[in-house]
């Protein structure tokens, strides 16, 4: 089978998993149109339906990953528990569907707006529209940019990117490197690889590592990166450390060693402690991957809709600025670096994997 085909038949398969989460999620999430007090052209809510709704817009380019089904699960989950209705709409076509659905989301009477974003810069025209209606605006894990928003929630991205960087330095603190960027269109990007260079750049100075190449991925795309990574080793295979954006890079990369048979003696690492990238860490072909406990983040964003629904601004662990001369109120949580040797203290402890699926091809 070509690799087109391939491509094909995996893009074919992520819809139709697509559609099939979506169906499952719009039956627990979704509210029912009420039969009178209530029109599609947004008129006042009837006092039986003063229930705080949070309308959730998501870019599908990045749900298809492993780590975005557990976020939407457990954010809807929190937020029925705290009485809240949540409507999902999930885009289909990159930023312009994005803006499309939320402005579907504010027909929809939402009490709040909470986004995932698929650029973090082409959302500000939409997101200023919104804000005009009073309807507070969180961001999830990305930050929008380039106008005021009245919440960001994420993990320490520039921490993650000194976890990556350590990790490396430390199994390889003299070699020939490869760095595997993230999406341009994503602000954590950025911030990943600044962390990153905060570490390696002293490595730099002195010599004792060199950057192969710094690769930067158009979206957050295996397919991009397996292409990418495969030029590079086209070009040279003297590569002892790759330093990958999350952990479908990651694994995209350790499909282009395993083919020059070099996977497992070039240290590889990545974010979101997938499980594939689990079972390779312990299995030795991945050295490291970032977990970020997502059940805290997904559970502290439902708990900050409601109170910004309700007119209460939780005090923040500080601010951040994203190019709109506001600085925007910032809840941040503290990622962890996971190894062979502290995985059943991590992943498996919090119930993230078990330790059945994270070690079942091992004796």
């Amino acid at each position: 089978m070509s690799s087109r085909m391939i491509r094909n038949r995996r893009r074919w398969i992520a819809a139709g998993l697509l559609m099939i989460l979506m169906i499952l999620l719009s039956s627990g999430c979704r509210r029912s149109e009420p039969a009178a007090g209530r029109s599609s052209q947004g008129e006042q809510r009837t006092a039986e339906q003063e229930k705080t709704v949070i309308g959730f817009s998501i870019a599908t380019d990045t749900f298809i990953i492993e780590r975005w089904n557990k976020d939407i699960k457990i954010f809807t989950e929190a937020a029925k528990n705290l009485g809240a209705e949540v409507i999902l709409q999930l885009s289909a076509g990159g930023s312009q569907a994005q803006i499309e659905q939320i402005e579907y989301l504010m027909k929809k009477q939402i009490d709040v707006l909470v986004v995932l974003a698929h650029d973090t810069d082409l959302l500000a025209g939409v997101i200023k529209t919104v804000r005009e209606k009073d309807v507070p605006v969180i961001a999830y894990d990305r930050l929008i940019q380039g106008v005021p928003i009245d919440a960001y929630i994420s993990f320490d991205n520039r921490e993650v990117g000194r976890l990556l960087g350590r990790a490396l330095t430390g199994a390889r603190p003299v070699g020939s490197y490869l760095i595997i960027n993230g999406s341009v269109r994503d602000n954590n990007s950025y911030e990943v690889n600044a962390g990153l260079h905060e570490i390696l750049d002293t490595y730099l100075a002195a010599d004792q590592i060199t950057l192969v190449d710094e690769l930067w991925l158009q979206e957050w795309s295996s397919d991009e990166a397996s292409d990418a990574v495969l030029k590079v080793l086209e070009r040279t295979t003297d590569i002892d450390a790759i330093s990958a954006g999350n952990d479908q890079l990651a694994n995209a990369a350790i499909g282009r060693l395993a083919e020059r048979r070099m996977a497992g003696t070039v240290a590889v690492v990545g974010q979101d402690a997938d499980l594939l990238s689990c079972q390779r860490i312990v299995e030795g072909l991945q050295l490291m991957t970032v977990y970020k406990p997502i059940g805290r983040l997904a559970v502290r964003a439902a708990e900050l809709a409601v109170s910004m629904a309700e007119g209460v601004t939780p005090e923040p662990d500080r601010y951040e600025q994203n190019g709109s001369g506001t600085e925007i109120p910032a809840y941040i949580e503290s990622p962890v670096a996971v190894t062979a040797e502290n995985m059943e203290q991590t992943i498996i402890k919090d119930g993230f994997h078990s330790y059945q699926d994270i070690y079942r091809d091992q004796p």
